[in-house]
């Protein structure tokens, strides 16, 4: 057991050119396709180098497991992704590039919409927040039907009313026309019992909804094992 750790903590502190050629992200690509990479490695692959402090391979691997796929996709202020994921603003600017690139060219169909009527619905859906290592807040926005329309990272860190303005929650609303919204919250303590800042948030983002006519329907408090619904408006069964 220990010959494996050392044999296996020895090989993630290595760098691309010391792996074999067969574990290289690039020549995996080259010789297999993108379906046989993971996400870690593709990013690898698009920011190519690492730095002094970070290898490529732990840089990658770091940036999904405390962010997720989506905080890295959506993020569109450089200099923002650069300080808050520790990493130079050259490899920030290619993120963007990247990620913009590719929703662009490849739009999500607007044909079908996801209906989201419970907190077991925002838990199913938020999947890619179970496992993260730091704390996000997200904001699902719905039509009249319930049918989920817009999906948008509000902020990173510990939720503080400080940090959370009415502002950045509601003028996706607005820009899309939503009639209410969702929000979620991950605790990466496994802890899923609201904080009384959790809950000062809430109620203020209530009070101000109230003032636009946008109803928060919900606040679900995400964790690796199970939720919790804040507002007690929905059902936690």
């Amino acid at each position: 057991m220990k010959k494996y750790y050392l044999e296996n903590n020895k090989k993630k502190n290595l760098k691309i050119k010391d792996l074999p050629t067969h574990e290289k992200p690039r020549e995996k690509l080259l010789e297999k396709g993108p379906d046989i990479l993971s996400l870690s490695e593709l990013i690898a692959i698009i920011l190519q180098t690492g730095t002094k402090k970070e290898n490529i391979i732990k840089m990658s691997s770091r940036l999904l497991k405390e962010y997720g796929q989506k905080a890295i996709s959506d993020q569109k202020n450089a200099k923002l992704l650069s300080k808050e994921f520790k990493i130079p603003l050259g490899k920030s600017l290619q993120l963007i590039a990247c990620f913009e690139l590719g929703k662009r060219l490849f739009k999500e169909s607007q044909g079908v919409k996801k209906t989201i009527k419970s907190a077991k619905d925002v838990y199913e859906y938020l999947q890619d927040m179970r496992n993260l290592n730091k704390e996000q807040f997200r904001g699902l926005y719905l039509n009249s039907r319930s049918k989920l329309i817009h999906d948008e990272i509000i902020s990173l860190g510990t939720l503080d009313c400080s940090l959370v303005h009415p502002r950045e929650v509601f003028q996706p609303a607005i820009e899309y026309s939503s009639v209410a919204i969702i929000l979620a919250h991950n605790h990466p303590s496994g802890n899923n019992s609201p904080s009384l800042e959790d809950i000062k948030v809430t109620v203020n983002l209530i009070k101000a909804g109230h003032i636009l006519g946008i109803e928060i329907l919900d606040h679900v408090i995400i964790t690796k094992n199970g939720y919790h619904s804040i507002t007690l408006k929905y059902n936690n069964n």
